[in-house]
């Protein structure tokens, strides 16, 4: 770590998850706490779910054991605010708690006077909820989004569509892509050899397999008929009977191996506003390691993907069986778009290029 600036004071971060826990936070912020340590900032980030929680929260049980953590954490925000509540700025990720009430970001604008910034990364003032936590969501203000639009001081829209519904509440609005770093973590470029063998893959978490399975008919007729192998990556197996796969169980230790095993990375969407609020974290993952990205072409996905450039748009199904064909077939054509993925990511994606611009949020 370089020499500290001056003291700039303290720094609050309010987030939903355990530090290091989730990939939201992994990318959209965490990748830059070194820095702002290093500009003079004091950090302290808390967040509403413990790790015992976090452990839970998707499983399909445990409703008395959620419940209880849900009240411990709106008394955990609560300490959180008034302990820690006269920090110079305060980043809130998303949403205060998960029932998305207004009281904590009113209580920090108002009453502390506190300069608030508020980060989120999907279209969450649309209701969407996971099959195991449905129950007790039918609780949830989806308004509240909007509620810390205008309560701060500052916005981090992930991308244009959010940027959009941003500013329609607050004039302070920046466009912080999530981002990859390209030098500590995703570090490494594959290479394509040409005998290698042709995995296509997929990585993502049990809330995303539904856009998969979009595709699986293409997948079953691909792996039924050329020589290649379909992985994926995933925090469940997916009940595919009916298609032979790979399973590799995410792990955040073994992630950047687990994905140069594919020599191309699927993100199939559906064109839909909650969709085009993703920022296109798969592909950006995909391409930051030289794997050409083969996607929807929903939202920020075309300002990733260059068509034909570093990966292909694939907006139908016969889309996306003649472009996996077409690299199967064409090793040479997939080389070129693996050599410029990641210069892309380089550019426009990277801790390294949104480093300046992150950090001007904080006057530094």
């Amino acid at each position: 770590m370089g020499a500290t600036s001056r003291p700039r004071g303290t720094l609050l971060f309010l987030t939903p998850y355990p530090c290091g826990a989730a990939p939201s936070q992994r990318f959209r912020f965490e990748q830059y706490l070194r820095f702002l340590e290093e500009a003079g900032f004091r950090l302290v980030q808390k967040s509403f779910w413990t790790p015992g929680a976090w452990a839970i929260l998707y499983a399909p049980r445990y409703r008395r054991y959620k419940a209880l953590w849900l009240l411990w954490g709106f008394v955990r925000r609560l300490w959180h605010i008034l302990r820690f509540g006269q920090a110079r700025y305060v980043l809130i990720h998303r949403e205060a708690d998960p029932l998305g009430t207004p009281v904590f970001p009113l209580i920090l604008r108002y009453v502390l006077r506190r300069k608030i910034i508020y980060d989120f990364d999907d279209a969450i003032w649309i209701p969407n909820a996971s099959a195991s936590n449905r129950g007790w969501m039918r609780l949830k203000y989806w308004g509240n989004a909007r509620w810390l639009c205008r309560l701060a001081w500052r916005v981090h829209a992930g991308n244009d569509f959010l940027a959009d519904y941003a500013r329609q509440y607050n004039t302070r609005v920046k466009i912080i892509p999530t981002t990859i770093d390209t030098q500590a973590w995703h570090n490494t470029i594959k290479v394509h050899a040409p005998q290698d063998p042709f995995v296509m893959g997929w990585t993502g978490s049990h809330s995303t397999l539904a856009y998969l399975e979009d595709i699986r008919p293409v997948i079953r007729r691909l792996v039924q008929e050329l020589p290649l192998r379909f992985a994926v990556i995933c925090d469940v197996r997916p009940e595919w009977p009916d298609v032979p796969y790979d399973f590799i169980p995410w792990n955040k230790e073994t992630e950047i191996r687990d994905l140069l095993r594919l020599t191309v990375g699927l993100m199939p969407l559906r064109d839909d506003p909650w969709s085009r609020g993703k920022c296109g974290f798969k592909a950006l993952q995909y391409m930051a390691l030289g794997i050409p990205a083969l996607v929807s072409p929903v939202g920020v996905n075309t300002q990733i993907v260059d068509h034909g450039i570093n990966g292909f748009h694939c907006a139908t199904p016969e889309d996306w069986e003649r472009c996996i064909r077409l690299l199967f077939h064409d090793r040479a054509l997939l080389q070129r778009l693996a050599a410029a993925a990641r210069p892309k990511i380089e550019e426009r994606y990277s801790v390294t290029a949104i480093k300046p611009e992150f950090l001007r949020s904080f006057d530094i």
